[in-house]
């Protein structure tokens, strides 16, 4: 009857760890994942905001030099990433593709540009950095016109700036969150102990000698958990990064190595602070009050 009742109790006891330490790799992963998300908002914006074109329009009658020259000053210029020179002939063929007639057997000539594209660095995708970039390129003589889309330019950033402020906002939610369900979880296992902690402190047991196993046995399921939570924004980042190369989610491998250290110590942290209050909670209590 007592080794049944032992094996019991012994069940009990792995349950509660096991669950302590499923809460805390939850909450962390869940904490970390959105970690990720803010360190490489700006990367994916970034990547976004490259894929808007400025399209150079070029006057039929200049000469290849110019162009040569233009297309060389651009590729120099501090504000550009990469510039493509497409014919009226490449134009028409894409014409032709993208709507699937010639339009060229209707009206009998080409009526389309030679045309400079141009992607430029994320931090000079402004409405205002644009313009100034169109207006000095315009002076040229052989510039027709420089077009791009002003409307998505403008939404793009303001929303940017919005998605920005949100995810502080969640981070700030779901840290508070992680730090109330790991106390909570940490709470109700140190609470099933509850009268082994009174019994030892009636013996004449200090409170530092009472606390500490349950400090060390909270440590370790928090490092348990910590290393769980890790390893599975590892995975989540490594296959994320595998579809979207174009997001260069590894990039910066020191950010990411200091967001996993943080997960870790974030664990252990969470782990002792709340073993400490609640067994200092429980040391604390008359023995009558044990079974409120």
């Amino acid at each position: 009857m007592s080794s049944s009742f032992e094996k019991h109790q012994k069940r009990r006891l792995i349950s509660s760890y096991f669950s302590v330490v499923i809460s805390i790799a939850l909450v962390l992963f869940l904490l970390g994942s959105l970690g990720l998300l803010v360190l490489n908002a700006k990367s994916i914006s970034d990547n976004f905001k490259e894929q808007v074109i400025l399209t150079i329009y070029l006057e039929d009658s200049s000469k290849d030099v110019e162009i040569k020259q233009l297309e060389k000053s651009l590729a120099f210029s501090e504000y550009i990433k990469q510039t493509e020179f497409v014919s009226k002939e490449s134009a028409a063929d894409f014409m032709k593709l993208e709507y699937g007639e010639d339009f060229l057997d209707d009206i009998g000539y080409n009526p389309l540009k030679n045309s400079i594209q141009v992607n430029l660095k994320a931090s000079y995708v402004t409405t205002r950095r644009l313009d100034s970039i169109s207006e000095s390129n315009l002076k040229k003589n052989f510039v027709e016109d420089i077009k791009y889309d002003k409307d998505l330019v403008s939404l793009m950033n303001s929303n940017v700036k919005r998605l920005s402020l949100w995810i502080l906002i969640i981070s700030g939610i779901f840290t508070a969150i992680a730090v109330l369900l790991i106390n909570s979880s940490i709470r109700l296992a140190v609470y099933s102990k509850r009268f082994s902690i009174k019994t030892m402190q009636m013996v004449g047991a200090t409170k530092k000698f009472i606390r500490t196993p349950f400090i060390w046995r909270s440590i370790r399921l928090g490092i348990i958990g910590s290393l769980i939570a890790i390893t599975g924004m590892a995975i989540v980042l490594y296959y994320v990064n595998i579809s979207f190369p174009e997001f260069q989610l590894i990039q910066n491998k020191v950010s990411i190595g200091l967001l996993f250290a943080s997960i870790f110590l974030t664990g252990i942290l969470i782990a002792w602070w709340s073993t400490f209050f609640a067994t200092q909670r429980f040391l604390n209590l008359k023995t009558e009050q044990l079974y409120y």
